[in-house]
């Protein structure tokens, strides 16, 4: 298998990642829609007894010492962590490149699907009456954010904030856990991919961006994309392999290859001690080729 390139790549994941983003725009739901799929979401955890949303977003809005540093790695860290553990694969592990990325991919697409099919409204956008607070919003004098989740102030128009199931900042999260699980040697680098979702999850909910069953949904996605990417990865293989052989075979008759002469004697040749050339099969004449004149 060829060995990927960098420019290659990087034009791809760029090609897919605008991709993702443009599809989360054109697929914003409405919002009455959006609200309700919130509230069903959040009946449901309660009929289940796991809405755990509510009791870690009051801690981090009363402790500012939490709920900061949430805000930070909740509008910063999937920018930042999953590109890392892509170059750092690629550069390290190479041979495990393809595959983890084709992962994340089929997975990213997956959950595009899902915004699609199901605009669903955070909990920080639901009425105050239900109980939770924009973190985010209620600490943007310390950030670049403002009250629209974790873009940057002026820049909420360029963001779906209906696109909460699934949440693909757990998913992504989890996906770097495994990287780094994995394929880093030592116990340090094991310890992060552990830590990483699990702190990734716990953020996604206090911050009230996320419901319980957002993350839950998010890892349930990027099972199902580890499942997908190998029959992706195949079908690219026979397509490419179908291209390549397509394109030798065009090859073949251009400039670049020269066809034999056809024999004009049509196999009758002269040997030593002839003066009249005769009709000989290939066997006979390499024989007699070998033969000393005598």
């Amino acid at each position: 298998m060829r060995e990927p390139r960098w420019w290659a790549e990087l034009s791809l994941i760029g090609v897919v990642y605008a991709a993702y983003t443009g599809g989360r725009l054109l697929v914003r739901g409405d919002e009455a829609s959006a609200v309700g799929h919130g509230l069903a979401v959040l009946r449901l955890e309660g009929l289940l007894g796991i809405d755990a949303e509510r009791p870690l977003n009051r801690l981090f809005t009363d402790v500012p010492a939490l709920g900061v540093p949430a805000d930070f790695a909740y509008a910063s860290l999937h920018y930042l962590v999953t590109p890392a553990v892509l170059v750092w694969l690629f550069r390290r592990r190479s041979a495990h490149y393809r595959a983890a990325r084709a992962w994340l991919m089929a997975a990213t697409l997956l959950g595009l699907v899902g915004f699609t099919l199901l605009p669903t409204c955070p909990p920080r956008l639901l009425d105050a009456a239900h109980g939770f607070t924009d973190t985010m919003a209620h600490f943007s004098a310390y950030g670049w954010w403002g009250g629209e989740a974790s873009a940057p102030r002026g820049l909420g128009g360029m963001t779906n904030q209906y696109a909460a199931m699934p949440s693909l900042h757990v998913g992504w999260a989890l996906w770097c856990g495994v990287m780094l699980w994995r394929y880093g040697r030592t116990p340090v680098t094991k310890a992060l991919g552990v830590a990483y979702p699990l702190l990734t999850t716990v953020v996604v909910m206090g911050t009230a961006n996320h419901y319980l069953l957002d993350a839950v949904a998010g890892a349930a996605v990027m099972g199902a994309g580890f499942l997908l990417a190998p029959r992706a990865l195949r079908v690219v293989d026979r397509l490419r392999g179908t291209a390549v052989r397509t394109a030798g075979t065009e090859g073949g008759t251009g400039a670049g290859t020269r066809e034999a002469p056809p024999v004009v004697s049509g196999g009758c040749e002269t040997f030593a001690g002839e003066h009249i050339p005769g009709q000989r099969s290939a066997a006979t004449a390499a024989d007699d080729t070998s033969t000393p004149a005598r």
